[in-house]
C-alpha cells in the first residue's frame, strides 16, 4: 500500500449535509509512518465539530472483501484506517430532504471522514489485515442498539458499487437481512425538550412548535425541575437542546422568608443542576432571564452591563444567569414585562376599562412590553439559526413606555378614555404596602438580536394583536 506523506490537513464536503472527508497529514520514512489522527484544535479550527468523543473502537478485519454494514448509529463517528485499506459507503437515513443520499470513498490511512448521527455507514476492506478505528461520542450500550436504523448492502436505490461483488464478499447474515430503503424507517433528530410548559412562556412554545414532533413539553408534573433526580435519572442522550422556560417569578413574595428559598431553590440551584447536565451531555442551553437583574439606573441596558439586582427574585436570576454563562453552548435571552396567555397586567387594564374603574398606575418605571409570542418567536430562531452563542436582550421594540402610558393605549384600545388612568410614582403606589425594589429604568438594547437577524415587532403592533384575541380577566 502506497500512503501520500505529508500532505497538509484539509476538509472536502461531500453530497450528505454533515458528512465531510478528511486529508490527514502522515509523516512517514523507511521505518512506517506516523500521523495525528485526532487533534481537537486544529481539526476544529478547520471546521469539524467539536463533538467530544468518549470512546474509541477498533475493527480488525483480516480478510479483503470483509464487509459491514450499513449501520446509522444514534451517535457521531470520526472514521479513519490504522492499517490497510477500505471502501466506504454512506447513506443518509436521517429525516429529511437527503434521506436515500449517498456518498463512496476508498480510504487509506491518511484519511479520515466524519459522519454525524443517523447516516448509516458501512465498509469493504480492500486489502487483508485491514484495522478500521472510529471515534464515537457516546458510550456504547444494548440499550442504544434499540435506536440504529439499517439499510440493506445490496439496496437498489442505494446502488452502491461494491469493488468485491457481495456475493464475493465476507458478509454477516445480519447484515444480509437488513431492510431496502423504501422499508427503512429514517432516524429522527434529537429533541428539544421545553421545561415549564404550562407556564405564559411554555404555552406560547407550544403554539409556535405545534405538530414539531422534534419538540417535546413538559410541566411540572412530568419533570420537577426543583427535584434532583429529576434531572439526573433523565436519559439526556436523545435531546440536543433544553429551553428552560420555568421559575420563580413571584417578585414580592421573594422578598419573604418561604418566598427567598423558594426562589433561589428554582432559578439558582435548580438551574444549575440542568446546566451541569448541559454540559455533560453536549446540549444547548436556553435560559431567560429578566430586566430585574439590573439596579434600572442606566438609561438602556446592553448584554454586557454588569448585574446590579435590587431585590431578592433579581438576585437569583443574576445567578441562575451566572451558572448558564459557564455552558458552552448557551443562550440567555434576557426579557422585560412580559405579557402572555393567563392574568397579567394588559389584561388586568381591559378589565378595568370594561368595567369603568379609573385606576392609579405607575409612571415613573420605563420600559417595553414583552409578548411571550415574540420570545418564543426569537428562540426558535437562535437556535434554527445557530447564532453565536451568548447573552441577548429581547423584548418588543417601538418607544419607551411607563406602565400608565401602556394602561392610558389598554383603555383607549377598549373603547374607554385614556384620562381614566391617573399616574402616580412607585413610592406613593407602594406606600403601605410589602413590595420588592423594583428597577425604574427597564430598557433593553435591541442591537445584539436584531444583528442576529431577529427584528422584534414593535410593542403596540403586539398590543393591539393580543387584545384583539385575548379575553379580559372578568
Amino acid at each position: 500500500m502506497s500512503i501520500e506523506f505529508s500532505k497538509q490537513l484539509s476538509a472536502r464536503e461531500t453530497p450528505i449535509p454533515g458528512v465531510v472527508l478528511y486529508e490527514l497529514p502522515v509523516h512517514g520514512d523507511n521505518r512506517g509512518w506516523f500521523k495525528e489522527n485526532w487533534q481537537r484544535g486544529k481539526m476544529v479550527a478547520l471546521g469539524l465539530p467539536d463533538f467530544k468523543p468518549v470512546q474509541n473502537n477498533i475493527s480488525f478485519n483480516e480478510k479483503a472483501g470483509t464487509t459491514r454494514g450499513i449501520h446509522a448509529e444514534p451517535w457521531d463517528k470520526f472514521i479513519s484506517v490504522a492499517t490497510g485499506k477500505i471502501f466506504g459507503a454512506w447513506v443518509d437515513l436521517r429525516e429529511g430532504p437527503s434521506f436515500g443520499a449517498v456518498f463512496t470513498a476508498e480510504l487509506d490511512p491518511s484519511q479520515a471522514i466524519f459522519i454525524p448521527r443517523g447516516v448509516g455507514n458501512a465498509f469493504q476492506t480492500l486489502e487483508d489485515n485491514t484495522a478500521y478505528t472510529y471515534l464515537v461520542n457516546d458510550h456504547w450500550s444494548a440499550d442504544a442498539q434499540g435506536q440504529y436504523t439499517f439499510l440493506n448492502l445490496a439496496d437498489e436505490t442505494a446502488a452502491i458499487d461494491w469493488p468485491i461483488p457481495l456475493e464475493r464478499a465476507e458478509l454477516s447474515d445480519k447484515d444480509k437481512a437488513h431492510p431496502r430503503l423504501a422499508e427503512v424507517r429514517p432516524m429522527g433528530p434529537k429533541k428539544t425538550l421545553v421545561l415549564g410548559a404550562n407556564g405564559q412562556l411554555g404555552k406560547a412554545l407550544r403554539e409556535l412548535y405545534d405538530g414539531d414532533a422534534s419538540v417535546e413539553f413538559v410541566g411540572r408534573a412530568e419533570f420537577d425541575l426543583s427535584s434532583p433526580d429529576a434531572v439526573a435519572q433523565k436519559n439526556w442522550k436523545n435531546y440536543s437542546a433544553v429551553i428552560n422556560a420555568a421559575a420563580y417569578t413571584a417578585v414580592d413574595a421573594a422578598e419573604t422568608p418561604g418566598g427567598r428559598q423558594a426562589a433561589w431553590e428554582t432559578n439558582v440551584a435548580a438551574v444549575a443542576r440542568l446546566a451541569r447536565a448541559a454540559v455533560e451531555h453536549d446540549l444547548t442551553l436556553v435560559h431567560v432571564s429578566s430586566d430585574y437583574v439590573f439596579d434600572g439606573a442606566a438609561e438602556t441596558h446592553g448584554e454586557d452591563e454588569p448585574v446590579s439586582p435590587l431585590g431578592v427574585y433579581g438576585q437569583t436570576k443574576a445567578a441562575g444567569d451566572a451558572v448558564v454563562s459557564v455552558v458552552p453552548k448557551h443562550y440567555i435571552v434576557r426579557t422585560s414585562w412580559v405579557i402572555g396567555e393567563g392574568n397579567n397586567f394588559v389584561r388586568t387594564m381591559a378589565s378595568l376599562a370594561a368595567r369603568g374603574i379609573e385606576p392609579s398606575v405607575v409612571n415613573d418605571q420605563i420600559g417595553r412590553l414583552t409578548f411571550t409570542e415574540d420570545i418564543a418567536a426569537g428562540i426558535k430562531h437562535l437556535l434554527d439559526s445557530k447564532a453565536s452563542y451568548g447573552t441577548y436582550n429581547l423584548s418588543n421594540a417601538g418607544e419607551p413606555q411607563s406602565w400608565a402610558d401602556i394602561a392610558a393605549d389598554v383603555y383607549e384600545l377598549s373603547g374607554a378614555a385614556r384620562d381614566s388612568v391617573t399616574g402616580v410614582t412607585t413610592e406613593e403606589y407602594f406606600r403601605g404596602k410589602a413590595a420588592a425594589p423594583r428597577p425604574l429604568k427597564s430598557v433593553l438594547d435591541l442591537s445584539k438580536i436584531r444583528e442576529a437577524g431577529f427584528d422584534p415587532r414593535s410593542a403596540r403592533e403586539a398590543l393591539d394583536a393580543y387584545l384583539a384575541t385575548s379575553p379580559a380577566i372578568g
